[in-house]
């Protein structure tokens, strides 16, 4: 929904050469369960949920709120134990294991605040994996895996080790790697979380050139500086959406709570 001005980043998605409308995320009703011995453990609770491709949301809440939770939901990572959820116009909460496996490979790209790179591997390698798991053939894999590098500005490092970069180049690494795939959105879980001020601020502005660019992003954050650069901030508390609304960010669409444009934004506390 957020519209920001246009950058030299661009998303790498040759899919129908047109920028992607509507919502791209709907969640009905959702609910996630844990059994521990005798105790039921409520991580979710009938949450309901759209985002619009284009989107740049911010999911806050304090540790054991349902925000991890959700994202392993979105991230195809787990099934919830009620409710629905739609990908893109799929159902995804009924699939199989291995369903949900190709739609994560296909339409999710994932940053991790560890970064997760195979130390023993290049960059140009470890963004080449997800490339390798969906079957592109190698030449296609490193084209591509090449080009996001460029993107993300790493193009005299692609051939380091991750012990041979700066945090903050691991997790460009991190953002080629999720991009590589032209997934229909990047789901990041506290990204600038092992990175210094100076260098998690360059990561973010990162960020804001994936969404200006057409890219939906959805950033699990304890950080309400990080959460502001986002145009929509969703809040969680004991496994329910307490407060959803615009971030008020300069230089893009304000979001309401049902999703339209236009609304006057709203104060949340965290």
């Amino acid at each position: 929904m957020s519209q920001s001005a246009a950058s030299h980043l661009h998303v790498l998605d040759d899919r129908d050469g047109a920028r992607e409308t509507g919502p791209v995320i709907h969640v009905a009703h959702l609910g996630r369960e844990y059994v521990l011995g005798d105790e039921t453990v409520y991580a979710l609770r009938d949450v309901t949920l759209t985002i619009d491709a284009n989107e740049y949301v911010a999911i806050m809440g304090p540790s054991g709120s349902g925000k991890s939770t959700l994202m392993n939901l979105l991230g195809c990572l787990d099934s919830p134990t009620s409710g629905e959820y739609w990908l893109r116009g799929q159902l995804v909460s009924g699939m199989t294991d291995k369903e949900l496996a190709r739609v994560r490979n296909r339409e999710i790209g994932f940053v991790f605040q560890t970064f997760n790179l195979l130390a023993r591997s290049t960059a140009l390698r470890n963004v080449e994996l997800p490339l390798m798991y969906a079957g592109v053939p190698s030449a296609e894999r490193h084209r591509r895996a090449i080009e996001a590098l460029e993107h993300v500005g790493l193009a005299d490092r692609m051939h380091h080790r991750p012990n041979e970069l700066s945090g903050g180049q691991r997790q460009r690494v991190a953002v080629a790697r999720a991009l590589v795939n032209r997934p229909t959105i990047i789901l990041a879980d506290e990204p600038t979380g092992n990175l210094d001020s100076r260098t998690g601020a360059d990561v973010m502005h990162l960020f804001d050139e994936l969404h200006a660019s057409g890219q939906t992003l959805i950033v699990v954050t304890h950080d309400a500086d990080i959460a502001a650069r986002a145009a929509r901030r969703v809040v969680f508390h004991d496994g329910q959406i307490v407060a959803d609304g615009p971030t008020g960010r300069a230089g893009g669409l304000e979001v309401s709570q049902s999703g339209r444009a236009g609304a006057t934004p709203m104060r949340i506390e965290t």
